[in-house]
């Protein structure tokens, strides 16, 4: 009977924090309300056009990008979670402002650009800011599996957001998506006011230096810190020849091939449910090992399934494919994240994060354009393999990377700061 008592403090030290899960729970329904009117939005626009269409969709990423850098310096200065509360505060003024505008006016074009740059603004400020918090809300042992229910939960919600979006719009138009989305910045607001972080302390007061210094610093951090660097890179490489084969290359392959909309669809669900399958693993055991060595393991994995998406000759294969794609992808973002947010400096958490975004963004709007180009000349499974190649070869050189190697939690604290 003595073994009882040994085993609650083990099990107090890896349940998640309430705070947490709560925090959990509002980003959850806020992400499914932003699909859904990231939908409507699209929707409405490509009623006028591609013109308009491409325009509204750059109206969201360009202030993004401009001002992701600076949004992780404020972040940084004046508190993630106070960012948090004003940016939800004011999306939630807006979104219903939003939805009165819509319900009088229906969708002209400018309504829909005036929402994308009051999107895209909010986002360079917010994604910094909430990508830092589960450093802030759970100690160092639970991070791998924080970060994992969270990138789980995202994965659900990207599979049910689409459908449930198409509903809602079907219904209700942009005026409702904005209502629904406004109603989602209530409940995020309100449990931010309630949690409180729990383990990063309060940056230290700026010591004269501008908020464009403290931005650029991000750079500094992030490509001089020898766990950091090539995590970024790898990060990089994954949204340059991995996301775009989810969003360009499956579509055009499947109507290369005559497959239909239907076998894009269930390719697409088969590589969501492979990284599920890891997510929701490493959020009930912990991380599975060495996290930069995982992940870049989880590179070469997600290479095979692309490849062998680009090889297939029916579509059961190519949707086998798509689980191991959604494998390595899994095990790849499943260690690749706690490795990156463990080394961060508690200083510069919101500017780790923001410079994450950047990469990412960056990587994935240059990739887009030129495997869009190569599709047009060679095609789709040309593009697949260069895709494939390109992954392999990070993964590769990953594997060479000493710190990468040997780390075995990727949760030190970097002098790199200092």
């Amino acid at each position: 009977m003595s073994g009882g008592p040994e085993l609650h403090p083990g099990r107090r030290r890896y349940q998640l924090p309430t705070s947490y899960l709560l925090w959990l729970v509002g980003i959850l329904a806020s992400l499914l309300g932003n699909s859904f009117f990231y939908f409507a939005l699209g929707w409405q626009a490509s009623a006028h056009g591609g013109a308009i269409a491409g325009l509204v969709l750059t109206a969201i990423t360009l202030p993004r990008v401009l001002l992701l850098l600076i949004g992780g310096a404020v972040g940084d200065r004046v508190s993630a979670r106070r960012v948090l509360i004003i940016g939800d505060a004011a999306m939630l003024v807006f979104s219903v402002a939003l939805a009165a505008a819509a319900y009088h006016l229906g969708a002209p074009p400018w309504l829909l650009l005036t929402a994308g740059v009051a999107v895209g603004v909010a986002d360079a400020f917010y994604l910094p800011a909430s990508g830092s918090m589960p450093r802030r809300l759970v100690n160092a042992d639970q991070l791998p599996r924080a970060l994992a229910l969270r990138q789980a939960g995202g994965q659900l919600v990207a599979v049910g957001g689409g459908p449930l979006g198409g509903v809602l719009v079907g219904l209700a138009g942009l005026a409702g998506a904005a209502l629904v989305n406004a109603v989602t910045f209530a409940a995020v607001l309100m449990l931010l006011i309630a949690i409180r972080p729990r383990y990063a302390g309060p940056p230290p007061p700026p010591a004269g230096a501008g908020i464009v210094r403290d931005a650029l610093d991000s750079l500094r951090v992030g490509f001089r810190d020898p766990l950091l660097r090539p995590g970024l890179t790898m990060t990089g490489a994954a949204a340059a020849f991995l996301l775009p084969v989810l969003s360009l290359l499956v579509p055009l392959l499947a109507r290369a091939q005559d497959w239909g909309v239907a076998a894009a669809g269930l390719i697409l669900g088969a590589q969501s449910v492979g990284m599920v399958v890891v997510t929701l693993a490493v959020a009930r055991r912990g991380p599975l090992g060495r996290p930069g060595l995982l992940s870049a393991w989880g590179l070469l994995a997600a290479s095979v399934g692309v490849l062998g998406l680009a090889l297939s000759p029916t579509v059961p294969v190519a949707i086998g494919a798509g689980v191991v794609m959604g494998f390595g992808s899994g095990l790849f973002a499943a260690h690749l994240g706690p490795l990156i947010l463990g080394t961060t400096p508690e200083t510069h958490l919101s500017r780790t994060q923001a410079l994450l975004t950047l990469v990412q963004s960056l990587a994935s709007l240059v990739m887009l354009n030129v495997l869009g180009a190569v599709v047009e000349y060679r095609g789709a499974v040309v593009a697949m393999a260069i895709c494939a190649v390109a992954t392999s070869g990070v993964g590769l050189l990953a594997l060479r990377s000493a710190p990468l190697r040997t780390t075995r939690v990727g949760l030190k604290t970097s002098s790199v700061a200092g």
